[in-house]
């Protein structure tokens, strides 16, 4: 989901700075300039963004706080958090102004004298909505707090996603593990992204095999003991020689229940998807022409 940014097209020039910044970091950013084509409806295509935003963040000037069309924006994203209480309202000073009285009590991130500063501001406060490499699922039973690390190992590329699921109604844990290991075609596949700049888009390459991998084939494992359970698969693509190893191991720690308990390693995985889609940004037309030249070359480059 989106940050979408409220301002002034007085204060254009800053807020491209500052959107710019956040791309950088790999925030999936809406502002009006860049998304709005020729007959679009501005008041429909902004509606839509609020609605799929998952941070707001609000620039302050002394022409913003005074514009009617800012006020409507912020009135529906201030809506959507006490509603939701998961959406990010942000306000960003960028000059001398009257805040307005319903967000002076809230944390603001200020541009005017730092703006290294602020802009670390703005990336604390939006990180848990646009960090796709760690998150919290909310189920019904419980929270499953999830996480993505990758390296090399050998000269070899592997990820791993780290599963924590601590339901409410049992006295204990679920710790799941899944490796992803590269042979050497898809390492030197992930390398070639990595030189590019865009080691996000490799990793994300890797992650949809995976997730499609767990999406086609009934991941699930029964823990009956404190032994870890341990699932192995393997990824294969014979035309291009690429492959990835795949091993999924899970296990319970706590107060033992004398039950068994089913873990649906296939529905982590899905939902993980969802939340890495929701919060990341899509690639720039220059990333676009990168990632469009690195399809075309051999595996093996």
């Amino acid at each position: 989901m989106p940050v979408f940014i409220s301002y002034s097209h007085s204060d254009e020039l800053i807020v491209n700075k500052l959107a710019a910044h956040l791309v950088k970091h790999n925030a999936n950013v809406w502002v009006d300039t860049w998304e709005l084509n020729v007959g679009d409806s501005i008041l429909n295509r902004v509606q839509d963004a609020i609605q799929e935003s998952s941070a707001l963040l609000v620039v302050l000037s002394k022409t913003s706080v005074e514009s009617e069309w800012c006020k409507k924006e912020l009135s529906a994203g201030l809506m959507r958090e006490l509603d939701e209480k998961r959406v990010v309202v942000l306000p960003v000073l960028v000059e001398d102004c009257k805040i307005p009285l319903f967000l002076r009590e809230k944390m603001y991130a200020d541009l005017r004298t730092d703006f290294n500063r602020g802009l670390h501001k703005v990336l604390d406060a939006i990180a848990k909505v646009t960090n796709a490499d760690q998150g919290r699922l909310e189920q019904d039973e419980g929270t499953v707090d999830w996480s993505e690390d990758w390296g090399y190992n050998e000269g070899l590329f592997h990820l791993r996603f780290t599963i924590v699921n601590s339901p409410d109604t049992l006295p204990m844990t679920f710790l799941t593990q899944i490796y992803v290991f590269c042979n050497e075609v898809a390492t030197n596949r992930y390398k070639q992204y990595e030189n590019s700049g865009l080691d996000w888009i490799g990793r994300a390459v890797i992650a949809e095999a995976l997730f499609d991998f767990g999406e086609k084939n009934d991941f699930r494992v029964i823990l009956d003991n404190q032994f870890p359970q341990e699932i192995k698969a393997t990824i294969a693509d014979p035309k291009t020689g690429s492959a990835y190893d795949v091993v999924c191991e899970s296990r319970k720690m706590g107060q033992d229940n004398g039950k068994d308990q089913l873990i649906n390693i296939s529905d982590y995985l899905k939902q993980i998807r969802e939340y890495m889609r929701s919060v990341s940004r899509k690639p720039n037309p220059e990333e676009l022409v990168k990632i469009h030249a690195i399809i075309a070359s051999p595996w093996n480059a």
